[in-house]
């Protein structure tokens, strides 16, 4: 018997050629050349003259972002880390956490010795519950963190007045959200800080990199020194051969500095971002449009949002579908017709291989800390239907021509429409 779906034999519905990413933009290998021949390749180099590709970036994003300061990092993860314990928090103090989150959300916390506090998620807008986070708040919190998935924000009044009535400093996770604006503010602005990374798959990447950026001088010099060994850059005038980083004696740090070579290629990045995400957002308009008549809901963003960035678009499938086959099976077939690898969204971080504290001998050295970091004693009962109702795809795909979204849409026509083929 012939088949209709491509997972069993049948016709692909797409075979063009996706967008790759990253994209490099047009000065990209002039400034990489030039920092190959520069005679400094990261800020703990001896100052050469002029000013270094990482200053010069940290001013073009604290401008970007509405920020007095942004202190570059080698990654995002070590930019989360750091804007915590910039913002005080330390060994057993506890850290609210979204439960879905890549799993940096909560490592990052367990890297400074607190202990992540998971909390369950909006089932809209994927993004922090603020009724949980307020529920979780004990005498040993010091910080809310609050992740801006996938393509939405989250409902930053509402975590904003819960932090300012316990006197907790709001942490903004923004890995998904560079350009996102919340009531006419750029995300990361808001909070006591905001956490950038660049990895690979980022809208604004290097390969690796991340940012730290607040509104808070002090805030700002902690983060300086946390991320170059307890060095800050000099603020005096230097000659060639000086040494930029100052040993202030200050504040004890680790190396999470970014390389000169990264900082030239975000800069060449923040020329490109905008219209990237301007294009996103009208392809996904377009899916949500057309997907709806399936019975499939798009991701919401919470009222405020003025900006909305995608780094993955995001839709839960409808329940009838579901009845009959798992997610994983859904996914496995529209990959098959489009070409491109469709996603669930993250594993919930109570049940994910990737977040276990007892595999690292350094949390188990104090058996009460452990009992405390051990994610299974969190439920996310959100979290959990998300990851097993919601397919998920990159945000490059949404750099395709408009025609592009139609065969996505067709895609999920005939996959839905052909579902009794997979079932078991």
């Amino acid at each position: 018997m012939a088949h209709s779906l491509a997972i069993l034999g049948g016709a692909q519905v797409s075979d063009r050629q996706w967008p790759r990413w990253p994209q490099p933009g047009p000065r990209a290998l002039k400034s990489l050349e030039d920092v190959l021949h520069s005679g400094r390749w990261t800020i703990s180099c001896a100052y050469q003259g002029r000013p270094s590709y990482e200053e010069q970036f940290a001013d073009a994003f604290a401008e970007y972002c509405g920020t007095e300061f942004c202190v570059p990092t080698s990654t995002g993860s070590a930019s989360l880390s750091i804007a915590l314990e910039a913002c005080g928090v330390g060994a057993f103090d506890e850290v609210v956490v979204p439960g879905l989150s890549w799993v940096a959300s909560a490592s990052a916390v367990l890297g400074i010795n607190a202990i992540p506090v998971l909390v369950d998620v909006d089932p809209a807008t994927y993004c922090v519950d603020p009724d949980a986070v307020a529920a979780a708040i004990t005498e040993r919190t010091r910080a809310i963190t609050v992740v801006h998935a996938y393509s939405s924000i989250a409902d930053l009044t509402a975590l904003t007045e819960i932090a300012r009535r316990h006197g907790l400093p709001l942490i903004e996770d923004c890995a998904h959200a560079h350009g996102a604006r919340y009531r006419g503010q750029a995300v990361g602005s808001i909070g006591a800080a905001g956490a950038f990374s660049m990895q690979g798959t980022k809208l604004l990447t290097a390969g690796e990199g991340g940012a730290v950026v607040t509104n808070d001088p002090e805030v700002a010099d902690r983060a300086d020194h946390l991320r170059s060994d307890g060095r800050r850059r000099s603020r005096a005038p230097l000659n060639v051969g000086d040494m930029e980083l100052l040993e202030t004696g200050h504040m004890m740090g680790s190396n999470a500095c970014l390389s000169e070579f990264h900082a030239a290629v975000l800069l060449d990045q923040l020329d490109l971002i905008d219209g990237q995400n301007m294009r996103r957002r009208e392809s996904a308009a377009y899916l949500d449009q057309r997907l709806a008549r399936f019975g499939c809901v798009g991701q919401v963003t919470t009222e405020g949002t003025t900006e909305r960035t995608y780094y993955r678009y995001a839709t839960r499938l409808p329940k009838e579908i579901l009845e009959i086959v798992p997610v994983a099976t859904v996914i496995d077939a529209l990959t098959a017709e489009l070409g491109f690898p469709v996603l669930s969204a993250y594993r919930p971080l109570n049940d994910n291989p990737l977040h276990r504290p007892d595999t690292r001998r350094r949390f188990a050295a104090n058996p009460e800390y452990l009992a405390q970091v051990n994610p299974k004693r969190f439920d996310l009962p959100v979290t959990k239907d998300i990851h097993e109702s919601v397919v998920t795809f990159g945000h490059e795909v949404l750099l395709a021509p408009i025609e592009a979204m139609e065969e996505i849409a067709l895609a999920f026509e005939k996959v839905t429409a052909h579902i009794g083929e997979i079932a078991p």
